[in-house]
């Protein structure tokens, strides 16, 4: 286990849960400026969800994962933060949640993942995004958008190498505004905060 400082907020990480990166502290950049309810989906050791929550204390957040183990080590880093307005559940997408939210972030599997490319144990499910990197963000563009408020907003972590431009189409296609934001370049990929606002009915 290890403990870290990232975005004013102090997280413990045990060996079953995604460790924050590069791409986590970008995601939580961004997130961090979202108003209301907010869900973050796939919350991991919780550190999006809990600079959200830190950076607005009157928002409602809620954390989900489909892991146990991340439900319990973000739980503990609200804790340890004394953080009391972030709430975490084991849910399988939006299984265990309820109504709709002003804001989601989501930071996706996306890497292309062969089945002999796997990660052994709970910890896969944060990196395996099936052969085309986009199948577990393929069932969340399918399933977001009826638990999202009008005007809401969108934090989408995208990399170059799972569509970006597929994903743009989709989110188009339900009706909203769509940006590429802040971006991390690495040696074989490139990763995108975008930010998508759900049109208001005119």
């Amino acid at each position: 286990m290890e403990t870290a400082i990232y975005e004013g907020v102090s997280i413990l990480v045990k060996e079953s849960v995604y460790e924050p990166a590069e791409d986590s502290l970008l995601l939580a950049k961004y997130a961090s400026g979202l108003k209301g309810r907010i869900l973050d989906m796939g919350t991991g050791s919780g550190l999006s969800a809990l600079a959200n929550a830190k950076a607005n204390p009157g928002n409602e957040v809620v954390g989900v994962d489909i892991s146990p183990e991340a439900v319990a080590c973000a739980t503990e880093n609200a804790k340890r933060n004394g953080i009391a307005n972030a709430r975490f559940l084991v849910s399988d997408f939006f299984s265990s949640v309820q109504g709709k939210f002003d804001g989601i972030i989501f930071n996706p599997p996306y890497l292309p993942t062969e089945y002999n490319e796997r990660v052994g144990g709970p910890l896969n499910l944060a990196f395996d995004g099936g052969k085309d990197g986009r199948k577990v963000l393929e069932r969340f563009l399918n399933e977001f958008d009826n638990r999202m408020k009008s005007g809401g907003t969108l934090v989408l972590l995208q990399s170059s190498l799972n569509g970006p431009r597929k994903t743009r189409s989709a989110l188009k296609s339900l009706g909203y505004h769509v940006r590429f934001a802040g971006r991390q370049d690495f040696f074989f990929e490139s990763i995108w905060a975008v930010m998508a606002i759900k049109a208001r009915p005119k």
